[in-house]
C-alpha cells in the first residue's frame, strides 16, 4: 500500500500539475472516447500503457477472463456499460483483448478444480464454446479435461468466441449492419509485448503489423 500512496503523492504533485489543462477540458467537457476496451482484470494488463492512450481515450471494462455474455434479457454489468458506451458515447471501436498465461482460461480448461468457487465457475461457463472447440479440435474425449498444452490456443479462441457474443447485442449487431464500428481481437503476450489481433469475421489470429498494415503505412 505504500506504494500506491507514494504514487498518488506524485501524481498529485508532478503528473496532474504537468497535465493540468487535459484534466481540465477532461472535467469540462466530459468523456469522448472511439475505444471500448473489454479485457482481462489481470494486474499485468495496463490498456493505457499497451496503447499508449491518455486518460479519456478509453472506455475500459474489465472482467476474469476477458468475457462477454451473450445478449439476454437478464441485465448484467458488461451488457449495460456496452450499450452504454455504444449507444450513448459512441464508440467507433471495440477491442476484446485477451493475454498470454491468463488465470480465467487456465480455469475453464478444468473446471472440476473450481467447485470452491461457483461464482466464478458459472462466469466461465461463457467460454465453454472457446473450450469445446479446442476440444473438438484436438479430438478430446468429453470426459477429460483440457490438457495444459492447449492454454494458447484456448485462449485465443475465447477471444473469438467472446467478439461472437459480443455481435449479438443488439446496439452492436445495429452498428455493425450500418458499418459505424469496427471490432478487433486482440491476444497480449505479456512477456514479448507483441499483439495478435483479429477482426469480427475471422477465425484465426495474425500479428499486429500484418493485420493493420495498411493502417500503419498511412501513419
Amino acid at each position: 500500500m505504500e506504494q500506491i500512496i507514494r504514487g498518488v503523492l506524485n501524481f498529485k504533485r508532478n503528473i496532474y500539475p504537468e497535465r493540468k489543462d487535459l484534466f481540465a477540458s477532461l472535467a469540462d467537457q466530459g468523456q469522448n472516447p472511439d475505444v471500448l476496451f473489454i479485457t482481462c482484470s489481470d494486474s499485468r494488463i495496463d490498456p493505457n500503457m499497451l496503447t499508449g492512450s491518455n486518460p479519456g481515450d478509453l472506455f475500459i471494462c474489465r472482467n476474469a477472463g476477458n468475457i462477454i455474455p451473450p445478449h439476454s434479457n437478464e441485465t448484467g454489468g458488461m451488457t449495460a456499460s456496452i450499450e452504454y458506451a455504444v449507444a450513448v458515447l459512441g464508440v467507433k471501436h471495440i477491442i476484446v483483448c485477451g493475454h498470454t498465461d491468463c488465470g480465467a482460461i487456465k480455469g475453464a480448461l478444468d473446471l472440476s478444480k473450481l467447485k470452491a468457487l461457483p461464482h466464478v465457475t458459472e462466469w466461465l461457463s461463457h467460454c465453454r464454446s472457446a473450450m469445446e472447440i479446442v476440444r473438438e479440435r484436438n479430438n478430446i474425449p468429453f470426459d477429460q479435461c483440457l490438457p495444459h498444452q492447449h492454454l494458447n490456443e484456448a485462449i485465443e479462441e475465447n477471444v473469438l468466441q467472446q467478439v461472437q457474443h459480443l455481435r449479438t447485442h443488439p446496439v452492436v449487431a445495429a452498428k455493425l449492419a450500418t458499418h459505424k464500428v469496427q471490432i478487433h481481437g486482440w491476444v497480449y503476450d505479456i512477456k514479448s509485448g507483441t499483439i495478435r489481433c483479429c477482426g469480427h469475421n475471422d477465425d484465426h489470429f495474425s500479428d499486429f503489423s500484418e493485420h493493420y498494415a495498411s493502417v500503419i503505412a498511412a501513419l
